[in-house]
């Protein structure tokens, strides 16, 4: 069994997946909301849309909400870390709150960012849960 990766090269680690699971889950969330405004304008001037915007908004949280544990884990494996569950689970329900909070800003104005603040606790949580090592009794 190998031993474990010291605390500082696993917390870099944490950080740079992390942080691109956050721009890859905010840059999926933005682009279908964008689909989700444009089916809606699309309604208001009587012009057929292929989706609904009830349908592209839903497909916007449920693949932000996809994507974020799945580049988290397989970032970290990728990394050769093992044991990411308190990561990954940390990572997304950050990711969900920062989401449920940042909504109203998102929906003001297509290609919007939510507030940079909640995006770093997203990041600094999800990287210092990757510490947390389950141990064996």
């Amino acid at each position: 069994m190998a031993s474990p990766t010291p605390t500082l090269p696993r917390l870099l680690k944490a950080l740079i997946v992390s942080s691109v699971a956050v721009a890859a889950s905010h840059l999926v969330l933005s682009d279908t909301l964008y689909l989700s405004f444009s089916a809606q304008a699309s309604v208001a001037l009587g012009v057929g849309g292929g989706y609904s915007s009830d349908q592209a908004f839903t497909s916007a949280l449920i693949n932000t909400f996809l994507l974020m544990p799945l580049v988290l884990w397989i970032g970290m494996r990728i990394t050769g870390e093992r044991k990411v569950g308190a990561m990954v689970l940390v990572g997304t329900v950050g990711w969900v709150a920062a989401v449920g909070n940042g909504m109203g800003v998102l929906d003001e104005r297509p290609g919007a960012v939510l507030p940079w603040d909640s995006l770093a606790l997203v990041v600094g949580a999800a990287a210092l849960a990757s510490l947390m090592r389950r141990t064996r009794a």
